[in-house]
């Protein structure tokens, strides 16, 4: 929606966005609006049951989405289906110990069929003859469980690769991958892959581990095995998509690629061959190599995961979201699509679409890849993190962390799909008007809508009410309101709009004060050396008083004149109108208001003071919504001043009497040198005399304190003792001397008088 913004307190300025983020088609402050939901951005607020929103800002029935198991934990690392359907769900959590792999059936049900001692599984693989392929991680193994049973490790699974027995003893296991009778492995810390025989396993014959290849990286994070007998691997550290023909004896990895993010989480392949990758993180300063050291020195080694498996354990985000890329069956890369606030755990291609598993805000995407940046946010999981794909008949299942769950992705679209918008705020008491909706009629789709006067749809809103096919809406009137629909399958909705008309409401006037002795110029220029802040009195905290966050509640710096008066005023309209405003004075004790100034647009006003004889005044300020309503809609607020004082006038002096006291005769004048004894009286009309200096002879002035020494009365007496300056004649010689006095009231008003001594 699109508000009006001061800027200081001389100016607008449109602004986009409400709280609420959508758009708002307003042609002015009076009258209809229409609050419009039609873009991605606006969509993505509400809240998704089933239904799909796609990039381009449309409604379309999503896939059917059910909770197939709950692991009670917190993560699900991995994730492996049978060709009957039934899962193999690989968790881990925080504790040794933790490292399970529970078979889930098309029921739901649930059987661990391996308990190990590491952290968690990081690599699951279902064998053609049912057998598992597990990988435990940190400073884990890779096992062997036979098909349909249920083991511990150690006790009838069969170790098939094992870190300790290599010579580089990686920290960490990532991923597998099986290529006919070959297992590889992707490690990490030192990143390496490995590839094992497992023909023999069954019989208890295991391979030896051989080093397929190295790298200078951190990690290899992910593996994939091509149709064809290529196996694909995505670093982390450096980013890197390999690729190595396993089937071909001494074959050598190749880089086909090296993204523009740190780590490689995810790859897929279509039936074409064309691989998919998902990046994230960026890429920092490469890391200076290690000092030679000398001697019996301790050595520290910090081994350091991947910032996604970070993320996901810690649910944190990883900063600058993510990217993915694909890479032709010729091998050119191209980026398909950049997910900016996503972390993207997952990759599978299904049914001809890319789809991604992220966090952390647990959606699911499906990309299109024939069109970079396009995609639809397919399904929105009850969990942070989507970590994991597996294929399963009719559909795919989804592994996800925080919490640890599994759920279902049908390839049959939902039956009832629901979408629900997010709360709209008018700003104000509002009539509902017609809904609009694209495409018209409402095919295959109904709106409903419901109003209320309360943020929240919880506390005593209306029921939800269906719109007919014309738009007509029939929700009271209130502040707040919210629509839904509810699509079947193949309908679509690519715009709502809900029109209404805010009640009118009366401006507000927050704060006045008035500054005397300040003046603002035209144009605003004020010299910095004589300037003057006329500033909102501090609440009781000493903070300054702020009106919802308005800019125009800091200080206005005027420039110093004690001939002018500068009124200053905070004011507000809730339906965002444009103001205008009148200046009227009154004296006290005056029963009429009298315009100063009317049509002002700003928020201050200077006058002259001398238009004001000397007095006490109070100043109103009237604001007015009439510049964008009728004069019958218009509205008026005003607010009146506290008192101030307007005093042009110089104080009333009185006769300055001064005579020469001589040395020795008066017990007090124990000195010698000569003195003038000053008697002087002044008056003013309006404000206390404010103080006084003397000089005599035309020296330098000097301050000079009242008879009872304080300065707060309209009236003050003075007397004095005045020593002449530089006095070198006896003082019974005939010298005349000036005394000068000069007297101002508290608005710096001055008078000068002057006596002439022998």
């Amino acid at each position: 929606m699109r508000t009006m913004r001061r800027i200081g307190v001389t100016g607008w300025v449109m602004a986009a966005g409400l709280a609420s983020g959508a758009a708002v088609g307003v042609a002015g402050a009076q009258g209809t609006k229409l609050w419009t939901v039609e873009r991605y951005e606006e969509l993505s607020k509400g809240s998704a049951d089933g239904v799909a929103i796609r990039s381009d800002g449309v409604l379309e029935a999503g896939p059917a989405t059910s909770l197939l198991y709950t692991t009670g934990g917190s993560y699900v690392w991995s994730l492996a289906a049978d060709s009957a359907g039934a899962a193999f769900v690989g968790t881990g959590g925080s504790v040794a110990g933790s490292a399970t792999v529970m078979r889930v059936g098309l029921d739901g049900k649930a059987v661990k069929v391996f308990e190990g001692k590491e952290l968690g599984v990081q690599g699951l693989k279902v064998l053609a003859d049912g057998a598992l392929v597990v990988a435990t991680s940190p400073d884990g193994k890779v096992y062997w469980v036979p098909g349909g049973t249920a083991v511990k490790a150690g006790s009838g699974a069969a170790v098939v690769f094992d870190p300790a027995e290599t010579t580089e003893k990686p920290k960490y296991i990532w991923d597998v991958a099986v290529i006919g009778d070959s297992l590889y492995v992707a490690t990490g810390a030192p990143a390496a892959v490995y590839r094992v025989g497992i023909a023999g396993v069954a019989k208890g014959s295991v391979g030896k581990a051989a080093l397929l290849f190295k790298t200078a990286d951190q990690h290899i994070r992910c593996l994939l095995a091509g149709p064809d007998g290529t196996l694909w691997a995505g670093s982390d550290g450096q980013g890197v998509i390999y690729k190595i023909s396993a089937a071909v004896a001494g074959a050598k990895p190749f880089a086909v690629y090296a993204a523009g993010r740190k780590e490689i989480t995810s790859l897929a392949i279509d039936a074409a061959g064309t691989v998919y990758a998902a990046g994230v993180g960026s890429k920092g300063p490469g890391m200076l190599p290690p000092l030679p050291v000398t001697g019996n020195v301790g050595v520290t080694i910090t081994f350091s995961q991947p910032g996604s498996a970070s993320a996901a354990g810690t649910n944190t985000l990883v900063p600058e979201g993510s990217e993915i890329y694909r890479i032709a069956a010729d091998g050119a890369p191209s980026k398909v699509l950049t997910l900016k606030d996503d972390v993207v755990y997952g990759l599978a291609y299904r049914n001809g679409a890319l789809l991604a598993a992220t966090g952390n805000r647990g959606k699911v995407y499906r990309i299109d890849t024939g069109v970079a940046g396009r995609f639809t946010d397919l399904a929105h999981l009850e969990a942070s993190q989507g970590m994991v794909f597996a294929a399963v008949p009719g559909g795919v299942l989804v592994g996800t962390s925080n919490s640890g769950k599994v759920f279902k992705l049908g390839d049959g679209e939902a039956k009832d799909a629901t979408y629900t918008s997010e709360v709209f705020d008018a700003q104000g008491f509002s009539q509902w008007g017609r809904a609009e909706v694209r495409p018209a009629g409402l095919k295959g789709s109904t709106l409903l809508v419901r109003s209320g006067n309360v943020p929240s749809a919880l506390m005593g809103w209306s029921e939800w009410m269906p719109v007919s096919g014309e738009g007509a809406i029939s929700v009271p009137a209130a502040r707040y309101v919210q629509w839904k629909a509810v699509l079947k399958a193949g309908a679509e909705v690519d715009r709502v709009g809900l029109n209404y008309l805010p009640k009118n409401a009366a401006p507000v006037i927050d704060e006045i004060v008035v500054q005397a002795g300040a003046r603002m110029p035209a144009g605003g220029g004020v010299p910095p050396s004589s300037t003057v802040q006329v500033a909102f009195p501090a609440a009781a905290s000493g903070v300054p008083l702020s009106f919802g966050g308005d800019p125009g509640t800091a200080p206005l710096t005027a420039q110093k004149d004690k001939t002018a008066v500068t009124v200053r005023w905070l004011a507000h309209d809730d339906n965002g109108d444009d103001l205008m405003f009148s200046v009227w004075y009154r004296g006290v004790g005056e029963a009429n208001w009298r315009l100063l100034k009317d049509k002002i647009s700003d928020r201050f006003y200077s006058f002259d003071s001398a238009l004001l004889p000397d007095g006490a005044y109070a100043m109103k300020v009237v604001a007015s919504d009439a510049p964008v309503h009728t004069d019958a809609d218009s509205l008026t607020a005003e607010r009146v001043s506290g008192e101030f004082v307007v005093d042009t006038t110089p104080p009333v002096p009185g006769t300055l009497l001064a005579e020469m006291q001589v040395p020795g005769k008066a017990a007090s004048l124990p000195q010698t040198a000569p003195q003038i004894r000053v008697r002087f009286e002044a008056k003013d009309a309006v404000s206390p005399i404010g103080h006084a200096e003397y000089s005599v002879d035309a020296g330098p002035w000097q301050y000079v304190e009242p008879v009872g020494k304080v300065s707060d009365s309209l009236v003050e007496r003075y007397d004095f003792l005045a020593t002449v300056p530089n006095a070198t004649a006896p003082v019974t010689d005939a010298k005349e001397h000036v005394v000068a006095m000069r007297v101002y009231d508290r608005f710096e008003n001055v008078v000068t008088v002057k006596a002439v001594v022998k």
